[in-house]
């Protein structure tokens, strides 16, 4: 072999070692890429499962004082409650004898007849009746939101549970009265459904969610006449339930759409979310196996659409 053939020879393997080295180089490149990414995932679900553990521990505490305010404020009120219907017929016993001492003697003596003006007895006679009603009305309705309190908040998360699915939307709604009242109507279509084997204090937030979102939205409508919520419930055979919650409000850009379930995504000013309620309301109806969708149009208003199995499968 020549020289110059010698030369082109090492030429040759200089070019095929050269090529394999790219080639290798390549393999490492895309090696670094593909763990750079799998990293960034791996961070970015450690992010969400922190930020989601965080939430639950903040939902748990949060539960646990719920319920305790409320067992605080039950035994008092119940009290009150009590003592107001014993009130009442001592009330009545005391009216029944001034009237008959108004019937036997019915011309008081003038320091009698004067205090009678002063405090003006006829007045108290019909205004006391209407007072301790109103009591009685006004503590009834503590006592309400105290069981809706207790209710939500139900610390029983180690096992389902069979309930009233209706039962739980109501105690929401009546949680959420506050902001409801602000020209809100809630048309509530309820189907006589099972009881549904669920884990409720978190159902109840998959409610409170979507009714507050629900809420916020038609509450930033400032010229829409009538601002409804529309809430159905209905069998859909023998193993499923479904729940309908829809609003009349704008209505979702199909953009934002597509999103809307992602961790962290959230169309609110800085500080008013935190991108995680529906999120979470995703994660809660998949461990009920069951699914949840969202209908909306611009201009046509939002619906949220769960299905849920009326039993769990404990396997």
């Amino acid at each position: 072999m020549t020289n110059d053939e010698c030369i082109q020879a090492e030429v040759e393997q200089l070019k095929s070692q050269i090529v394999n080295l790219q080639e290798l180089v390549e393999v490492y490149q895309k090696s670094a890429m593909d763990k750079a990414e799998k990293l960034e995932r791996s961070h970015e679900e450690l992010q969400e499962t922190q930020a989601k553990l965080i939430h639950a521990e903040k939902m748990s505490s949060l539960g646990q004082m719920v319920a305790g305010v409320a067992h605080e404020i039950n035994n008092p009120v119940n009290f009150i409650y009590g003592n107001i219907e014993h009130i009442n017929n001592y009330m009545q016993d005391l009216l029944s004898l001034l009237e008959i001492y108004q019937e036997q003697y019915p011309n008081p003596t003038s320091t009698i007849q004067d205090e009678i003006e002063e405090i003006d007895l006829d007045f108290l006679s019909e205004d006391l009746p209407k007072t301790l009603s109103s009591m009685k009305m006004g503590a009834d309705r503590i006592r309400k939101i105290v069981l809706s309190l207790r209710n939500f908040s139900r610390l029983d998360e180690s096992e389902a549970k069979a309930v009233n699915i209706a039962e739980g939307i109501d105690n929401t709604l009546l949680i959420l009265n506050y902001r409801i009242k602000q020209g809100i109507e809630v048309i509530k279509n309820y189907g006589d459904l099972p009881l549904v084997e669920c884990f409720p204090a978190q159902l109840n937030q998959v409610f409170m969610n979507i009714l507050s979102n629900a809420i916020d939205a038609l509450l930033e409508e400032e010229f829409l006449p009538k601002k409804q919520i529309v809430i159905n419930t209905e069998i859909i055979n023998q193993e499923q339930v479904k729940v309908r919650i829809r609003d009349n409000g704008p209505g979702i850009p199909s953009e934002v759409k597509s999103k809307l379930f992602d961790p962290f995504f959230t169309t609110k000013p800085v500080g008013k979310g935190t991108g995680l309620g529906l999120s979470i309301c995703n994660d809660i109806i998949e461990k009920h196996c069951g699914s949840i969708e969202l209908n909306s149009e611009i201009g046509q208003g939002t619906e949220f659409v769960i299905i849920l199995p009326s039993q769990q499968n404990n396997n």
